[in-house]
């Protein structure tokens, strides 16, 4: 695949835009689970206003282009397992949010690439290169920066983040083995879809019986607008530029992230953090580099 310039820098925009679009996605999250409003709930909400857009607009376009259901599969129970996988990742990432700033939760999260270099030459058979190595030990290294004792996140935040960085590295990893049965118009459905109906099977027991104000209802609707727009936005970058070229700019989320976290919580990380943050995204895109470079001798 050959990008040419206005591809590139209209994929290029369309992630940025997503990025921020998702990064409002996780100000929702955060202010309802401080609003004391359960995770589940929250999620609950987002996926089922995801899947209703996508049902009346995403499905019938597939079926016109296609001739067959979103739903054919070569792999459907892989499908569903990756979707419970992805709901379990938007909860741990969404608990913990709750409890960290917007800019570290969002670092933490940027360590699932770097876990899925390290483990790709085993659970995905590829190549395994020094570079990669590197990268990973770094990436590492800024991890424990931004977790260090006495620092901004507290021992329960550090577990989460941990968490939520290898759940969502294993469902990065499922998400390269479906794409190569599925398209991934049909991976997303599913996870929407997926992630809809377990959410209702379980929202009634985390329920909050407080009284909903008019702004924390707008809020938790938007939930479900920023996470179909956002992922949209990211889609459609994808398909105007390869994937080795986007990804270092996937790390300016964290700019996206610290800004809100500034305007609506007033946080900011410190000098250290700050620090800790940069060598997680400068390994990341690093690595995008050389992989990149590799594929494009």
């Amino acid at each position: 695949m050959i990008t040419r310039p206005t591809s590139l820098w209209i994929g290029i925009a369309c992630l940025i835009l997503g990025q921020w679009t998702l990064s409002l996605l996780d100000t929702a999250g955060k202010l309802l689970a401080q609003a004391g409003y359960h995770v589940v709930m929250i999620a609950w909400m987002r996926y089922t206003i995801n899947t209703a857009v996508m049902a009346l607009t995403l499905a019938p376009l597939y079926r016109r282009r296609t001739g067959t259901s979103i739903l054919r599969s070569r792999h459907p129970g892989l499908q569903v397992f990756r979707a419970l996988l992805l709901l379990l990742s938007t909860l741990v990432f969404f608990s913990v949010l709750k409890i960290v700033p917007l800019a570290e939760g969002t670092a933490m999260n940027f360590c699932a690439p770097l876990i899925v270099l390290a483990v790709s030459p085993w659970m995905l058979k590829e190549k395994s290169y020094p570079s990669r190595w590197i990268a990973v030990g770094l990436g590492f290294v800024g991890m424990l920066v931004v977790m260090r004792p006495g620092g901004a996140i507290s021992s329960t935040g550090v577990m989460l983040g941990a968490a939520s960085a290898c759940v969502f590295a294993i469902v990065s990893m499922l998400n390269r083995k479906m794409n190569q049965f599925d398209p991934p118009v049909v991976t997303l459905f599913y996870g929407g879809l997926i992630g809809m109906l377990a959410s209702t099977c379980i929202v009634p027991f985390f329920w909050s019986t407080q009284s909903m104000t008019l702004r924390e209802g707008l809020i938790l609707a938007s939930t479900g607008v920023t996470s179909t727009l956002g992922h949209f936005l990211v889609n459609t970058a994808y398909r105007h530029a390869e994937a080795s070229l986007l990804t270092p700019f996937f790390y300016l989320q964290v700019i996206s992230a610290t800004t809100m976290g500034w305007l609506v919580f007033g946080q900011l990380p410190d000098m250290l953090t700050t620090a800790g943050i940069a060598i997680i995204c400068a390994s990341g895109m690093g690595a995008a580099y050389v992989e990149h470079r590799r594929s494009h001798r």
